[in-house]
């Protein structure tokens, strides 16, 4: 293949990477002010980022900051891929197998074609703020414009040798299950953000020159740390980072390019796999064995193969889990953390109670045909509580005692258990009775949770009823503050794990009992709700 003819193909898809974002936008009015507002946020966003590098200048160990700041991003680059596949249409080369295209030419194409968007934009504002904060003379200034190049080109071909090494999996449905993990890395990096900022606030970015003085010999980071070697003097160290830059974007290049070529060349693994074992037969699954017979057992299992295999279920149990989690135990290590803060867990495991039959979207009207009477009902929302209590009691249990272990306060323990169980109660049974009084439709396709115009559906059953369970909640409360105040409060502690329990179960029983009655009357607007995705 020609040169010029290579070069048609690198116009060809760059023009096609730009009316696939045109025909986009055309698609509707909402989605082109959607766009519109995001590339004005963004480009807000760069430009005060840009500022803030900019007033860094001179500052002692600022050069250790970008250099972590470009290590950061060029993660970000990494994952991008695993989190959003769907993001950008020329990320799954697999449409382009049926074109005559030498994977050499594609890969400088498809290279191209990824410096369009607001994502280079964005990342080439950050690396000029860094090259600002820390050239120093002309010489560092006339690298850092070649860093910025290097650095940037080192991303996205990170971004696309990923996306070639995992496309087969990423566009497949199981594989499209990853993105549930992104509001996982958002709650972890949320916390993570959080916890450092308050150490360099402490302590000042002199924390940072230990991982600096590694990172600086890191691909992308290595790039920009060849800015500040040039600025002190040191050319040969600065020769040496480019150099690392440079080769890990030729290894990059031709990772990508042996993943391309695989790609175009050989069948799709997955349904070799899937003509191998089709016709075996099934083995019973082990779950059903571990559960209880009959109507429960069925509906248990269901349960928890939504949390498993339904995107949505899954993406809302993750974040539920990762949240619970992360707050008291990042707040125990900061030592500004309680171990009341503990019951955080059973709170966010609790609203998955909410909304129950909106999970199972049209696929409902199967289960309102088994339902013909108010002890049908109750069996089927006594089981979809069972099926949480197995995951939320060992769950809330376990970031209980961590949270305790952390904090060295033993003593608090039993009262902070039985307080866990008794909010998980009240939220079981005001989450079953929202279900029956205010269910709405989980869209299947997109980002969404909630089907248009049932928003105010959904605010009044999460947060109506998370008022309600803390009201319920308010006497095991109001126990745990009085014997507090007491002079024996350890003794009278101890009590409030077998009560709390023991109310917990009352209030659940209760909510249940209340809700099965209105489940089975409202049957078909309950069906109704459910079904408008």
């Amino acid at each position: 293949m020609s040169a010029a003819t290579e070069a048609n193909v690198t116009a060809t898809v760059v023009r096609l990477k730009l009316s696939l974002l045109r025909n986009g936008l055309r698609q509707s009015g909402g989605r082109k002010a959607a766009y519109v507002a995001s590339v004005v946020v963004t480009l807000l966003f760069a430009v005060l980022q840009v500022l803030g590098l900019v007033l860094l200048r001179g500052t002692a160990h600022a050069d250790s900051l970008v250099v972590l700041l470009v290590a950061v991003l060029g993660l970000g680059w990494a994952v991008m891929p695993l989190f959003f596949p769907g993001g950008d249409e020329t990320l799954d080369p697999t449409r382009l197998v049926m074109l005559p295209l030498r994977p050499r030419p594609l890969v400088r194409a498809l290279l191209a074609a990824s410096l369009v968007g607001m994502g280079p934009l964005f990342t080439v504002c950050l690396f000029a703020g860094s090259v600002i904060t820390v050239a120093r003379g002309a010489a560092a200034y006339v690298v850092g414009i070649v860093a910025v190049a290097l650095a940037l080109l080192v991303c996205v071909a990170l971004a696309r040798a990923v996306a070639a090494a995992n496309i087969r999996l990423l566009t497949s449905r199981r594989g499209r299950d990853l993105a549930v993990l992104s509001g996982l890395v958002v709650a972890v990096g949320a916390q993570v953000v959080n916890f450092g900022a308050q150490r360099l606030g402490s302590a000042g970015l002199g924390q940072l020159d230990p991982v600096a003085d590694v990172l600086r010999w890191v691909p992308p980071a290595s790039a920009l740390g060849a800015v500040h070697s040039v600025s002190e003097g040191a050319y040969g160290t600065a020769a040496g980072q480019l150099a690392l830059s440079g080769l890990a974007l030729a290894a990059l290049i031709a990772v990508w390019a042996r993943h391309l070529t695989r790609l175009m060349t050989s069948p799709d693994g997955s349904t070799l796999h899937g003509a191998e074992t089709a016709g075996r037969e099934r083995p019973s699954t082990r779950l059903g064995r571990l559960l209880p017979g009959g109507r429960t057992g069925t509906v248990m299992e269901r349960t928890l193969r939504y949390v498993w295999r339904d995107p949505k279920t899954k993406a809302a149990w993750v974040t539920s889990l990762a949240i619970g989690l992360i707050v008291p135990v990042f707040n125990a290590l900061q030592g500004t953390g309680s171990v009341y803060f503990a019951c955080f867990a059973a709170g966010m495991l609790g609203i998955q109670m909410y909304n129950q039959f909106g999970q199972d979207t049209s696929a409902f009207w199967m289960v309102a045909m088994t339902i013909s009477s108010t002890r049908d009902a109750y069996v089927e929302l006594r089981a979809r509580a069972l099926a949480l209590l197995v995951i939320t009691l060992p769950y809330a249990t376990l970031v209980t005692v961590l949270t305790t272990a952390l904090l060295g306060d033993w003593a608090r323990l039993p009262e902070t258990l039985g307080l866990s169980f008794a909010l998980l109660g009240a939220m079981l049974a005001t989450g079953a009775w929202t279900s029956a009084r205010f269910p709405y439709s989980i869209p299947q396709e997109g980002y969404k949770n909630v089907a248009p115009g049932q928003v105010g559906l959904a605010w009044i059953s999460i947060f109506g009823g998370m008022v309600a369970g803390a009201v319920l909640c308010a006497p095991v409360i109001v126990a745990t503050i009085w014997f507090r105040t007491g002079t024996d409060a350890a003794e009278w502690g101890r009590l409030l794990l077998p009560a709390g329990t023991v109310y917990g179960a009352a209030i659940a029983y209760a909510g249940l009992r209340l809700a099965a009655p209105r489940t089975a009357a409202r049957l078909p607007e309950i069906l109704t709700a459910v079904s408008k995705a």
